[in-house]
């Protein structure tokens, strides 16, 4: 008989120190159940399998980096495991507190058609500001409605911004319910494969929820080129995979731009930014310039040489030099 209740997955790949804290604060979780961890590594040369090793409540599985595939990785690592529930956390997301796993499990215990459940983000201390408030303005937009499903068909058909709502969910801190994944395991996708699997199990009929309080420490302090590659990747592949329109348009670029960054001097003037935090202010609107052209070259990819594609895209050179075929 499987008395564990949760098997917590963390992917990992040179995580560095921060792991260290993160396998801390996921064994420290308090629970009335049994809960087990996992760390699925492919190809770490940074110390990080020895970090791990050094835990003995931690198990510990290896691949090739060539092995790597996001949703295929967090498939074999599932299978791995026994838990009713998976919860999938990223190498970087520290859990805030040690009710988070608690948190995720009692918002898919709400309804037994809640497939999968995320949570919120916050930022790191030493995140930019612009970067902290844009975080919770966007989990703040999930606390009206924390559980929804397909509940109006030709909206679905002809509203994207209703389908990116429903299709919205993060991997970095999760928790899926095992017997809707053996049905509905993760898409062997390159990039988005969270988002890809929500879009499954919201049109299989099943429910998604959001759990404010199961709340991880998760940000990143972008150099403007990786801004502009990782805006890429992430619009390039939204484009593949759900034929997302919205967005394609040069006018609509600059008209992002301009309102993105109106919108945050004004958030800059009203907070005292400039006296506090001037060089976050001064290196913004170049940030924003990175952050739109990356989305906008990315919507219209399929057009861009592959050369091209290529330089643009930090994922898929990752990807190629793991597997030992980049030029």
């Amino acid at each position: 008989m499987n008395d564990v209740k949760v098997s917590v997955v963390i992917p990992t790949k040179n995580a560095g120190p921060l792991l260290c804290r993160v396998l801390d604060a996921v064994m420290s979780q308090k629970t009335d159940w049994p809960f087990d961890v996992l760390v699925v590594d492919s190809g770490s040369i940074d110390g990080t399998v020895d970090l791990v090793k050094c835990n003995s409540s931690v198990r510990l599985l290896e691949i090739p980096a060539s092995e790597f595939g996001h949703g295929k990785t967090r498939n074999f690592a599932i299978a791995n495991t026994k838990g009713d529930y998976i919860a999938m956390l990223t190498q970087d997301a520290l859990p805030e507190s040690p009710n988070w796993l608690a948190e995720l499990v009692n918002a898919i215990e709400m309804d037994t058609q809640i497939a999968g459940v995320f949570g919120r983000h916050i930022a790191y201390p030493d995140a930019s500001p612009f970067t902290r408030c844009e975080l919770e303005q966007h989990f703040l937009g999930f606390l009206p409605q924390p559980v929804v499903e397909l509940d109006d068909r030709v909206r679905y058909e002809h509203e994207e911004g209703y389908r990116q709502f429903l299709y919205f969910f993060s991997d970095n801190n999760a928790l899926l319910k095992r017997s809707i994944w053996k049905q509905i395991p993760y898409p062997e996708v390159d990039f988005a494969e969270d988002q890809a699997w929500a879009r499954l199990i919201i049109e299989a009929g099943y429910r998604k929820a959001y759990a404010h309080d199961a709340a991880v420490y998760h940000s990143h302090n972008y150099g403007f080129i990786e801004r502009l590659q990782r805006s890429f990747d992430e619009a390039y592949s939204l484009r593949r995979l759900f034929n997302y329109q919205h967005g394609r348009g040069f006018r609509h670029a600059v008209r992002s731009f301009v309102g993105i960054t109106v919108r945050d001097f004004r958030f800059a003037f009203k907070t005292g930014l400039f006296k506090a935090h001037f060089w976050h202010v001064l290196a913004m609107p170049l940030d924003n310039f990175m952050r739109v052209a990356g989305h906008y070259l990315g919507a219209n990819g399929s057009r861009l040489p592959e050369c091209i594609r290529l330089c643009l895209s930090r994922d898929r050179r990752l990807q190629m030099e793991s597997r030992g075929d980049a030029n």
